[in-house]
């Protein structure tokens, strides 16, 4: 969609499935609203993690609502990575040129890999830009990992803290889980962290080991797949008979302290 002449356009947060990877994808209209795939269809210009998956998600926008140009003449930009090492950051004017198009009037799609963008996700970097820019941000419903484990897991719904990755060196995590166990216990909220699917077990182990027997702890894996699942016990049930999580799907982890 192109604004009025001489008005800014919007950058769109499109949220995208939850199922990145999966070989059996769910039916998009199952996970998105009609509304969300037509506002989609309707975008020319966009800015996303990847351009290979996105231009995926746009081939699945395409079978339920018509794009309004052909895929491959779409404007697809992938967000910047700021380079290893202490102190790197990515330029301001790099984020500034990927609003270029919402300045001449342009809508533009920020889509995340999976889930809603901007969230546990570098977008957020994109959204700051444009409100600094004083454009319009028009966020769209969808699925977030992070607040479906939440509503699912019985934990603090009121008062939570996301904490995203916790350090992988082991005395570090240690110290990480236990710190954060024992502000749940004083604070009363749930803690949520995330971890590269490949270290799932590790985590999981690490919480069970280091947080307090008392404190309940809720996996959610999978979440948003057909073969998800979410369950949640205290620790000291889970030390005796521990979940089998897989390495290759995404996971989401909370503890609460009592």
């Amino acid at each position: 969609m192109t604004r009025e002449a001489g008005r800014a356009g919007t950058l769109v947060l499109v949220p995208n499935t939850l199922d990145f990877g999966s070989e059996e994808p769910a039916p998009l209209i199952a996970s998105l609203p009609e509304a969300v795939l037509q506002r989609a269809a309707a975008l020319k210009h966009w800015v996303v993690e990847d351009a290979k998956t996105a231009r995926a998600f746009l081939k699945r926008v395409g079978a339920h609502a018509a794009l309004s140009a052909p895929l491959q003449s779409l404007s697809i930009l992938e967000l910047p990575r700021a380079a290893k090492g202490a102190g790197s950051a990515v330029p301001d004017g790099t984020w500034s040129a990927l609003l270029e198009p919402a300045l001449a009037g342009h809508d533009i799609g920020l889509l995340s890999e999976a889930g809603l963008p901007a969230v546990a996700d570098p977008g957020a970097a994109l959204v700051t830009r444009a409100h600094a820019q004083g454009l319009t941000v028009e966020p769209l419903p969808g699925a977030s990992a992070l607040m479906l484990a939440l509503a699912a897991s019985g934990l603090n719904g009121q008062q939570f803290a996301f904490v995203g990755y916790l350090p992988i060196k082991d005395e570090a995590r240690a110290a990480r889980i236990r710190e954060l166990d024992a502000a749940s216990r004083r604070k009363g909220l749930t803690q949520i962290a995330i971890e590269t699917p490949y270290r799932n077990a590790a985590l999981l182990h690490a919480l069970l080991q280091h947080l307090s027997p008392s404190t309940r702890l809720c996996v959610a894996c999978a979440i948003g797949w057909p073969q998800g699942w979410c369950r949640m016990r205290r620790v000291s049930q889970w030390r005796g008979s521990p979940p089998a999580i897989s390495d290759k799907l995404p996971a989401v982890f909370l503890f609460q302290a009592e």
